[in-house]
């Protein structure tokens, strides 16, 4: 009996499955379980101690400041397939955005508000019905100066909303002297800004306890700066050939009513489709015009319309490899 008491023990101990007192020895299962299961590994993007924001140096060291901006650099760099759509998209975009931001005295960082906004899609429209590239709201893009009805919504305009976003802007900055606390203000609105600044006794809206999303919004835009500044940097190497290339159109002049956009497209030798896509501020199927304003609408140059292998030439040579 003693013999075999001691081999039933010496052949569990010897499965590895069981010690003495009948307890799972784990010791071998730990170090198989140590070994990664996919070959791969995630590592955190670096917080820089500093960056500078429309002229302006961003102290990043304290705990919060730290801490929010690594969480949406996070987020920037390992939402792999957002992320590379937005560089794409700004190849597209930025050659327009950029000029008009100088024209009318707004830092060029500021395109980065559109990024978060929208995404650089032009057709974004958000829960509360905010449209276009940088969301205007329809009282809101009516106020400065963007015609907004069912037939027409220049909140799609690219060119005229980004106008309008700049008088927007510049307002902003008259009352808060301050690009952080008007990118906030773009998004919660100047009263509450305004009011929490009073309030908490702030000099800027990254001082202040917000809501959620607002706390969040200033350091998305911060991140999306740091991120197209030097994509291959947080591991996007992307090629000048697969960013999104501009096409060219003419304008065709219009003062009159269009009753028929499909009928307009055709005698312009394009489609519906791209009568839509290059002017999405067209919202429907004609073009009511009784009091005879002038519209441009672009038409596509047949030539621009393929990738054809060419090589193309990045808006920024920082965004290729």
């Amino acid at each position: 009996m003693k013999k075999t008491i001691v081999a039933i023990v010496i052949t569990s101990c010897l499965s590895g499955g069981f010690s003495l007192f009948g307890q799972a020895d784990t010791t071998q299962m730990n170090a198989k379980a140590e070994i990664p299961e996919v070959n791969s590994f995630t590592t955190p993007p670096m917080v820089p101690v500093s960056m500078e924001f429309c002229g302006k140096k961003i102290d990043l060291t304290r705990y919060d400041m730290y801490e929010r901006f690594d969480r949406e650099l996070s987020a920037m760099c390992y939402m792999h397939s957002s992320s590379i759509t937005l560089i794409k998209r700004a190849n597209r975009f930025f050659p327009v955005i950029d000029p008009i931001l100088r024209q009318m005295g707004i830092p060029e960082d500021m395109k980065y508000l559109a990024v978060i906004e929208s995404s650089l899609n032009v057709r974004a429209v958000s829960s509360v019905k905010a449209g276009g590239l940088w969301q205007f709201m329809p009282a809101t893009g009516d106020m400065y100066g963007l015609e907004v009805n069912d037939s027409i919504d220049e909140r799609y305009h690219v060119e005229k909303s980004t106008v309008a976003a700049c008088k927007m802007l510049k307002d902003l900055y008259a009352q808060f002297k301050d690009w952080a606390s008007v990118a906030a203000a773009y998004n919660i609105g100047t009263t509450r800004i305004r009011a929490e600044l009073g309030r908490q006794l702030g000099q800027s809206a990254l001082d202040l306890y917000l809501v959620e999303e607002t706390s969040r919004y200033v350091f998305r835009i911060l991140a999306a700066k740091a991120f197209f500044e030097n994509p291959y940097k947080y591991g996007f190497a992307i090629k000048a050939n697969q960013l999104y290339k501009p096409i060219r159109c003419r304008e065709v002049l219009v003062n009159t009513t269009v009753d028929n956009l499909y009928k307009f497209a055709t005698e312009n030798k394009t489609t519906f489709l791209q009568i839509k896509d290059f002017n999405p501020w067209l919202r429907g199927r004609s073009i009511p015009n009784t009091e005879g304003k002038l519209y441009k609408i672009r038409v596509p140059l047949s030539e621009d319309l393929y990738y054809t292998g060419d090589n193309l030439i990045p808006y920024s040579k920082n965004w290729v490899k």
